[in-house]
């Protein structure tokens, strides 16, 4: 694994204690009413799981929480990689929990969730990276809410086929692999991780599973230029990827990298656009866009269920 480069020997970044970036003055939401937010926050402590959106220190948490939208998380909060935009605790994981997979299954239900999303940490430690953790997740969920939309959001299984096809092959409605930021920036920003390898995964899934969607995303604001961004979008197109979703970078705190620049929103409509025109089937672009945030709408946007006949 490769160790991310220290920002005091790295002139393009900016020292970890620096202050925070003060956010632009369209980076600014209301909190909703906190009823609701605590009857999830209650029930997915009872059930003992974690979610991406407490675990990430998500800005839309409260919002998604209070329309009872949750993405789970699971394989615990430890993850095996050091990705530097990311709050996830680093370092040696628990063991996986067995019941896991039917308390999120339960917790969908209870949710009366009709879109289901289910993420995780990395997991190196296991010898299927926990591919098999997400087939019986998708399963158990499927036992419960058979009309619910189920969507997977996963690490890159260091780029093995016969992981990503346990997984694929549990049958989620969507498959999302997030390619995360352009090329140049991936030793900085994922090390660990390979622009390829991602790509490859994507294209893999798609072969296999034709009626499967595929999604991807990416954050800007941490450097990127609009060209290499175009050919992030491009290679997408090319690996059949259906659904992107491109959001602004916010540092979640000062051990993450700091945030380069603030995306104006008219500027995300333009990506937004530009997204459509190169084909694909869903396309979520503003500073608040994250992988599973209002993911049904998105889902919605494709006109059709992708499952359907496979099932």
């Amino acid at each position: 694994m490769e160790k991310p480069v220290h920002p005091l020997k790295d002139p393009t970044l900016k020292a970890p204690d620096a202050p925070r970036e003060r956010l632009a003055p369209w980076l600014k939401k209301r909190l909703p009413k906190q009823d609701t937010v605590q009857q999830v926050r209650g029930l997915i402590e009872g059930l003992d799981l974690n979610t991406v959106c407490a675990s990430a220190r998500c800005p839309n948490r409260n919002e998604c929480w209070a329309r009872k939208a949750a993405t789970f998380m699971i394989m615990g909060d430890i993850c095996t990689r050091t990705c530097r935009f990311c709050t996830v605790p680093k370092g040696k994981p628990l063991h996986l929990d067995a019941a896991e997979p039917e308390h999120v299954a339960q917790a969908a239900e209870q949710l009366e969730l009709r879109h289901v999303v289910v993420t995780s940490v990395d997991r190196d430690d296991l010898p299927d990276q926990g591919a098999g953790h997400f087939a019986d997740t998708i399963r158990a969920i499927r036992a419960r809410l058979p009309e619910a939309v189920i969507e997977v959001l996963t690490p890159d299984f260091r780029g093995e086929s016969a992981m990503v096809d346990i997984v694929a092959d549990a049958e989620p409605d969507i498959f999302n692999h997030n390619l995360e930021t352009v090329p140049r920036l991936y030793k900085r920003v994922r090390p660990g991780a390979g622009y390829e390898r991602s790509l490859a995964l994507l294209a893999r899934i798609k072969e296999r599973h034709p009626q499967q969607f595929t999604k991807s995303g990416l954050m800007l604001g941490l450097g990127e230029g609009e060209e290499e961004l175009t050919q992030v979008l491009q290679d997408l197109r090319t690996a059949g990827v259906d659904i992107l979703t491109l959001g602004q970078y916010l540092r979640p705190t000062l051990a993450q990298l700091p945030v380069e620049r603030f995306i104006p929103p008219e500027e995300f409509d333009a990506w937004e656009e530009r997204g459509r025109a190169m084909g694909f089937r869903a396309v979520a672009a503003g500073p608040f866009v994250r992988s599973s945030y209002n993911a049904d709408e998105v889902y919605k946007a494709l006109g059709t269920r992708s499952g359907a006949g496979s099932r």
